[in-house]
């Protein structure tokens, strides 16, 4: 049976939450060790104790498999729930909150396997590099435009363009420690340095965009 082929059947089976954590898991796994076309749905689900039916009824192809085992890493680190605008609380707290996920996110080794991947894979494969892109780090930034947008409505901050916006307080989050950390050139920060990257990040934004 092909990787790109839902079978006829496996629509409309009923969905068991823990299988598909764990076909999330083995796919994540196997994409990172073996690489995405060494990656077959027949190895994601003999990792994952799963038959290959399970999978197809969870995930309809390889592509989609692929697409949201990559969201469900962001997810993991930075839930929906992290750019909601409380209706009382600074600003501040809310900007701090999604910056020190997002460091996180993009630090794990998970991730930076992931982006030395598609670093390898993204001239090969244009189509798969599109497929991470939405699924990562343009999702983040939608949802980030869409919380900058809340905030200038609100007065806090006058943020005129909040696409640019959300793309440089990310960009500036993952700033020269991550590039080290890719190039396998340098040391993960400590706790205290990345609180203090964080904050230096998140004063600089709230300043460029004071009202």
């Amino acid at each position: 049976m092909s990787d790109h082929h839902l079978p006829p059947n496996a629509l409309g089976r009923p969905k068991d939450m823990a299988k598909r954590q764990s076909i999330l898991d083995a796919a994540k796994t196997l994409f990172l060790t073996k690489g995405y076309a060494n990656t077959s749905m027949d190895a994601v689900a003999g990792l994952a104790g799963v038959s290959k039916l399970t999978v197809y009824s969870h995930f309809t192809d390889k592509e989609t498999l692929f697409s949201s085992a990559i969201m469900a890493k962001c997810t993991e680190q930075l839930p929906v729930l992290f750019f909601e605008l409380p209706s009382d609380g600074p600003i501040e707290k809310v900007l701090l909150k999604i910056a020190r996920g997002f460091h996180a996110l993009i630090n794990s080794e998970e991730s930076l396997n992931l982006h030395r991947l598609m670093m390898t894979l993204g001239s090969q494969d244009p189509k798969l590099s599109q497929i991470f892109f939405e699924a990562g780090p343009e999702r983040l930034v939608l949802e980030m435009e869409q919380l900058l947008r809340k905030i200038h409505l609100s007065g806090a901050l006058q943020i005129d363009q909040p696409h640019y916006a959300a793309e440089h307080f990310f960009c500036m989050l993952k700033g020269a420690p991550n590039f080290r950390l890719l190039y396998g050139c340098g040391e993960p920060l400590d706790a205290e340095g990345v609180e203090a990257h964080v904050q230096e990040v998140v004063g600089v934004f709230m300043r460029a965009y004071r009202p």
